[in-house]
């Protein structure tokens, strides 16, 4: 646990990825913890945070990650749909 500094009461604290100030929250993207002065809040109908890092390799959006869940979904929907079509034809 490289991010986790202790401080005065031995607890330790979770620290920026990017800077080392006290971090704030993980990074909407790549998960990485970050400090407010790091990361960039998205626009959209939900706001989270995005590390620098991920803004400059793609924008604050988190759209592509939304998309790829939605292909993932179809995907197995469509699998699912094959299986079922499969048992039907075999039991006829």
């Amino acid at each position: 646990m490289s991010s986790l500094v202790p401080v005065d009461g031995g607890v330790p604290e979770a620290r920026c990825a990017l800077c080392g100030k006290i971090a704030s929250g993980p990074c909407a993207r790549c998960r990485a913890l970050v400090c407010a002065d790091c990361c960039e809040l998205t626009d959209g109908v939900t706001t989270f945070a995005v590390c620098l890092t991920c803004v400059r390799r793609g924008g604050a959006s988190i759209g592509a990650a939304w998309r790829g869940l939605l292909g993932w979904l179809a995907v197995i929907v469509l699998v699912l749909a094959a299986i079922a079509g499969a048992l039907v034809l075999l039991r006829k």
